[in-house]
């Protein structure tokens, strides 16, 4: 009798998913980790003429298309002054798939995967779908993955490690010192860094710095998505960077797991990537004045609240019941735990909402923090 694969049977729901399906449809959710911006203007145009133009009706390249693949480099080239050949680049389902695709490609059963706790639920999970062995490591006390945790948790069996700047879901940014220790820890380790760099372009303070700047090798590989930057999570496009020997082996698994990324959703990424950059700008600032109004009412609450740097997440120290006593009084937040176990005595909060909203859920959080305290 067929049964079902272990490695499935080890990966449960998220924790995310459960709180939504237990929240109210009135409930203000302060737990979905997507922005509540429209989608650019230009970013929809591309794809529209696409579309009319009969350029989306067929497959495109596996790795997606020359064009998009070219804005893809030229970004890195514009954001960084890295030199990316466009067949060094695969366009994916979003950063989901992206993900998935360098963990599959290098990951063997029972091989360790070293990643941020708390981290994105993903990890956990995706390195469980590929046979690997899940290693979550503690943060430091501003929620930053401190670079010796992770080289002292290295073993002849780690395959590799994420780094995941600015953070899910702690909105923490990584220094350039951090960055540097890591591409250096890829490098005289020869293990795999997974550079996580979704929110890259949601930063507050500080400055993001990729640790593919800094590699002597090709030990780094980035994923990133036109997901959270572009306010786009619907389309799903994301993409993989590396060097071209993992590239077509992370292409073997894509070209048979998902052929292609939609094409009309590629055509959009282009105009996101090539158009004006106006609208991100727009979106950070009001997701920067919407952090400071929720810095404020969570610590007139008696929290503690590190202060996130990028993103749109906060992560505050709460007491025993408060997720419980919030989420009943029908506001949205996830429990810390649902991002690994030293998650736990902690929650995250999106302030991808509007203002207004905000407002209103930070004073019932005021009351149900006086209530179980």
């Amino acid at each position: 009798m067929t049964d079902f694969a272990e490695r499935v049977e080890q990966v449960s729901i998220s924790g995310i998913r459960e709180v939504f399906e237990a929240a109210s449809e009135d409930a203000i959710n302060l737990g979905i980790g997507q922005p509540d911006f429209p989608t650019p203007e230009h970013a929809r145009r591309g794809a529209m003429e696409a579309i009319e133009n009969g350029q989306t009706d067929a497959y495109t390249s596996n790795k997606g298309t020359r064009s998009l693949r070219e804005a893809i480099a030229a970004a890195y080239d514009r954001e960084y002054g890295l030199e990316i050949d466009p067949e060094d680049a695969i366009a994916t389902s979003g950063g989901s798939e992206a993900l998935h695709l360098v963990l599959e490609a290098h990951v063997d059963p029972g091989q360790e995967v070293i990643f941020p706790d708390p981290g994105f639920v993903s990890y956990d999970a995706l390195t469980r779908i590929a046979g690997g062995t899940p290693k979550p490591v503690p943060l430091r006390e501003d929620l930053t993955l401190d670079p010796a945790t992770v080289e002292e948790t290295i073993t002849d069996e780690t395959a590799v490690f994420v780094v995941n700047s600015p953070a899910n879901p702690t909105g923490a940014v990584q220094s350039e010192d951090d960055m540097r220790e890591f591409a250096r820890i890829a490098d005289e380790h020869d293990v795999l860094c997974l550079s996580d760099e979704v929110y890259e372009h949601i930063v507050f303070d500080g400055v993001h710095r990729s640790p593919l700047e800094f590699a002597e090798t090709d030990n780094v590989v980035v994923v990133s998505a036109c997901s959270k930057t572009y306010s786009m999570t619907g389309w799903r496009l994301g993409w993989v960077v590396g060097s071209n020997r993992r590239i077509e082996r992370m292409l073997r698994v894509h070209q048979y797991a998902q052929a292609c990324a939609s094409a009309p959703a590629q055509y959009a990424a282009e105009a996101a990537l090539t158009g004006p950059q106006e609208p991100v700008a727009e979106m950070v600032e009001a997701f920067e004045r919407r952090r400071d109004v929720v810095l404020d009412g969570l610590e007139d609450a008696g929290l503690e609240v590190p202060t996130p740097q990028g993103a749109f997440y906060v992560m505050p120290k709460v007491p025993d019941g408060w997720c419980d006593a919030v989420l009943d009084r029908d506001v949205i937040v996830v429990p810390g735990g649902a991002f690994g176990a030293n998650g736990e005595g902690y929650a995250r909060l999106s302030y991808a909402t509007g203002t207004e909203e905000l407002k209103e859920a930070l004073e019932i959080i005021d009351e149900a923090t006086a209530a179980v305290r």
